[in-house]
């Protein structure tokens, strides 16, 4: 093979590979799953339960139980593509502070749930800690917010299009994955090999309750037009809540914009504080 035939097929053959890869190894680019779990929420001084749930095809799933005091409604709370729940903690933490009963769920594969990610199963573990606030804790789905944050977005907005509940809340979540993977990989036709969607972008005009969208333009992820799209997608009532920070700290480095902009917004979803 002659030098110039070696130089014009080098890309093409990278491309190639990337094609393959994507192709055959997404779910690696999207669930970045650890098991040890190394705080709880006793580290903040709160008290919590272990809780364990098993989804309709069997696989058991892990989540805390996090009780407010004088508690004005409960949060469903999914989390990130990363980690485990012993990363939320500050998160929890804030929840107690709004007056929410937390659950906090960890997907298959991720901290002490069994099984392998995978988006259908994230829908299925979504199900499976829906069914036991409204059976087990006996919630009201008038007072029960449903929140993801990032591809946890994703997990809430599918279960809110098929249950009952008081509110919905997307925090730095994207459109769907196949938009994410044409940001990402733009040189790719990245969009079209996506099998893994949680299409928000789609099911966000489904939807018919208050609607929090919380989104920072410093995110160096998802970018911040993702959440203005869906914003303008949604029925109303909607609200939109601009923080700063990056992608993963946004809400705590915000401090009271964020803190303060979702408590108003709960007052007139589910109701103020007692």
């Amino acid at each position: 093979m002659g030098p110039l035939l070696r130089r014009l097929l080098t890309p093409v053959a990278g491309a190639t590979l990337g094609v393959l890869a994507v192709a055959a190894f997404q779910s690696r680019f999207i669930y970045f799953p650890s098991r040890e779990v190394r705080r709880t929420p006793a580290d903040a001084g709160l008290a919590f339960e272990d809780v364990w749930l098993t989804a309709t095809d069997g696989v058991r799933t892990h989540g805390w139980w996090v009780p407010a005091e004088n508690a004005r409604g409960t949060v469903l709370f999914f989390h990130g593509n990363a980690g485990n729940l012993g990363d939320r903690i500050e998160t929890i933490e804030i929840f107690a502070r709004l007056g929410l009963d937390t659950l906090a769920v960890d997907y298959r594969g991720f901290g002490n749930s069994e099984g392998t990610p995978g988006e259908n199963g994230t829908y299925d573990d979504a199900d499976a800690a829906y069914e036991y606030l409204i059976g087990e804790r006996g919630v009201d789905p008038s007072r029960l917010v449903l929140m993801g944050r990032s591809l946890g977005g994703g997990v809430a907005t599918s279960l809110a299009v098929e249950r009952a509940h008081g509110a919905l809340v997307l925090e730095s979540t994207f459109t769907s994955v196949p938009d994410m993977a044409a940001h990402a990989l733009p040189f790719l036709p990245a969009r079209w090999l996506t099998y893994i969607l949680y299409d928000n972008l789609a099911r966000i005009p489904e939807i018919r309750s208050p609607l929090l969208v919380v989104h920072s333009p410093d995110d160096e992820i998802v970018p911040y037009e993702h959440g203005r799209r869906l914003f303008e997608a949604a029925n109303e009532p909607k609200t939109f809540l601009e923080i700063s920070g990056d992608h993963g700290g946004g809400f705590y480095y915000s401090g009271a914009t964020y803190t303060d902009g979702f408590s108003a917004f709960l007052d007139g979803a589910i109701g103020p504080q007692t």
